[in-house]
């Protein structure tokens, strides 16, 4: 039995975790079918391009060494058991989105990251998966920082703030290609957060966000976009954007978390297709903090 297994059993033992699909990790910190020839956001010559039209003149610098100190999965990463522990997060989600389990889950390359509170490391499993992802050599990767409340991916990845999601969304002639970063990891690209907003839930349920996310799934079916959302408890924003996605993880801070907000959280995420849980800063028996993974659930 491998130590995410007995981890899990502990926990379920002593009613940490909900009844539903669950995973482990560690922390060193009406749906609508828009017609795709009516969206203002592009004219049909100019499609959402991850390539030749985003940035081209700019390339954000990842701050490499800052996210080793902080834990993160980086290129030259030794950490053999914390890169593990990604591919075995990573690899339901990558079978849901370009598998057979595919069939069947709609917007199946969206994955948006929570949690119930602030705190439990839904941005560090955001980052850390769109980071072991793009490290595979067929697979592309879109980061979109949609905690417009608390941005930090470019913080956090140690490049300059610029117009993001939100100024993209008030349509005030800001493209798609204007807020897609290319960086220096090969198949990675980052759309941050944007300016704060006084009406940022109503942006992010706007027709506008609705379209962009049809966009993204079924013009671009090959690319892994995933979202790091507000948590669930703490702003409305979350389960707004768990209604534009295939796939949901759920993360979940290891014995801190109450049982009735986790069972609160999932509620709301009732109708999602598939929601992943992750176990954040659990510890095994030889107090090596680690991530693990589970199925996914419909």
């Amino acid at each position: 039995m491998s130590i995410i297994e007995k981890a899990f059993n502990k926990a379920k033992d002593q009613g940490d975790l909900p009844n539903v699909t669950q995973s482990s990790s560690n922390e060193k910190n009406e749906r609508v079918q828009p017609d795709l020839d009516d969206l203002p956001i592009e004219s049909k010559a100019e499609k959402i391009e991850f390539s030749s039209k985003t940035n081209e003149n700019h390339i954000a610098e990842i701050d490499w060494d800052k996210l080793a100190e902080l834990g993160f999965v980086t290129p030259g990463d030794s950490n053999t058991q914390t890169i593990e522990e990604y591919r075995n997060i990573k690899r339901p989600l990558v079978n849901n989105a370009f598998g057979e389990a595919s069939s069947g889950i709609e917007r199946a390359n969206l994955i948006l990251i929570t949690s119930s509170l602030p705190g439990e490391g839904k941005t560090f499993t955001a980052i850390n998966l769109a980071l072991s992802i793009a490290n595979e050599r067929d697979k592309k990767v879109l980061l979109i920082d949609a905690d417009v409340a608390r941005p930090s991916i470019s913080k956090t990845l140690g490049i300059q703030s610029s117009p993001g999601l939100i100024e993209y969304l008030e349509g005030q002639d800001i493209t798609f290609a204007d807020i897609v970063l290319k960086t220096n990891m090969p198949g990675l690209k980052i759309i941050p957060a944007g300016k704060q907003h006084k009406h940022s839930t109503e942006l992010l349920s706007s027709n506008r966000m609705i379209k962009l996310a049809q966009q993204l799934s079924t013009r671009y079916p090959d690319r892994i976009v995933i979202f790091d959302s507000p948590p669930l408890l703490a702003a409305t924003q979350g389960q707004v954007l768990a209604e534009l996605v295939g796939q949901v993880v759920l993360v979940i801070e290891a014995e801190t978390t109450p049982q009735s907000m986790v069972m609160e959280s999932v509620n709301k995420l009732a109708s999602c297709d598939v929601v992943l849980t992750v176990l954040n800063k659990a510890k095994s028996n030889n107090d090596a903090s680690y991530y693990g993974y589970g199925q996914y659930a419909h």
